[in-house]
């Protein structure tokens, strides 16, 4: 069984040595151990410091074109690699090098597709009491989102088994971590959580410099994931909003005209009724857009499943060509 590690690198070249100092050369049930560095456009030394520390593949992707691409970037080489599982983790030696081993156990034992590397949340000695609410919450609503039962939705040390990496489509450009767990819940892939343990932080995160930041681009990445993954929730909870005002008001109209006196004319509440028709109209067309939205979920989930095939197929070939060459 052979075992990808690969780390998305942009600008870490001080850090790079030392994560990669902390990988395993060898882990039980695991024949093959190789390093894979994804160069996300890096300005700095991290090219040359990869090839120093011995990593066996690197990828430059030429620009910067974020950590979704690079990650999927990473998924695709691997595969060509022939990778059975492929481990990602970040490049600031934020993970324990350690912790791989729990990491990739439960897909050894083919007791999980994807496994996460959950932090302690709630006891992190560099998270304040907004970021671990803030964690909590995002964790709660991507469960909800992806109908897993995982943590840490946000952790990048995570492990993905060959037909997990077979599996994985990637649209988002802020980051990989939701959609790609939204993404295994949806397609049914068991996804398991395992606790990690983390080092101390050698410098601040590039996804976002601010709390306000991060809850603006998070936020926008999970209502973008629900309209993509879940779109006739998403639309039918809208619609279900201005269907409910529409009806309120037609019984307030109703009971106005019934129990208005007979000199008082119904035409006063115009108002009522012209409201009452918006909101019908758009509760209707909400639902119409529900329908539509689902039709072209299902179209490209059948899109997806002919990618996925046409991908299992290429790669099984490739895979075969690597042995013997070997």
């Amino acid at each position: 069984m052979k075992l990808i590690i690969q780390i998305p690198c942009l600008n870490e070249a001080e850090t790079l040595p030392a994560t990669i100092r902390d990988l395993p050369r060898s882990l039980p049930g695991i024949d093959v151990i190789e390093y894979l560095v994804i160069d996300d456009g890096s300005t700095d030394a991290t090219v040359e410091v990869a090839r120093s520390a011995g990593v066996h593949h690197i990828v430059s992707l030429g620009s910067n074109r974020g950590l979704a691409q690079a990650f999927s970037a990473g998924i695709e080489y691997a595969l060509e690699q022939g990778a059975d599982i492929v481990v990602n983790t970040d490049a600031d030696n934020q993970y324990r090098g350690d912790d791989i081993g729990k990491l990739v156990m439960p897909i050894v034992e083919n007791q999980a597709e994807v496994v996460v590397g959950c932090r302690p949340i709630l006891d992190h000695p560099e998270f304040g009491l907004a970021k671990k609410g803030l964690q909590l919450l995002g964790s709660w609503t991507l469960r909800q989102l992806s109908k897993t039962r995982v943590r840490d939705a946000a952790s990048g040390f995570r492990a993905y088994s060959r037909e997990a990496c077979l599996r994985s489509f990637i649209y988002s450009r802020f980051s990989y971590t939701m959609e790609s767990l939204i993404q295994a819940g949806t397609s049914g892939l068991r996804v398991a959580s395992v606790d990690i343990q983390v080092n101390p932080k050698t410098r601040d995160s590039r996804l976002f410099k601010s709390i306000p930041e991060y809850v603006r681009k998070s936020g926008a990445t999970m209502v973008s994931m629900f309209v993509l993954y879940r779109p006739g929730v998403f639309f039918s909870s809208i619609a279900a909003f201005f269907l409910l005002a529409a009806f309120g008001l037609g019984a307030r109209y109703l009971a106005l005209v019934t129990f208005t006196p007979a000199q008082e004319a119904p035409g006063s509440h115009l108002a009522s009724l012209v409201l009452l028709a918006i909101f019908a109209v758009v509760g209707f067309l909400l639902i119409m857009l529900a329908v539509v939205a689902e039709l072209i979920r299902f179209q490209r989930r059948l899109t997806e499943e002919s990618l996925f095939q046409q991908r299992r197929q290429r790669f099984a070939v490739e895979s075969t060509s690597l042995r013997r060459a070997a």
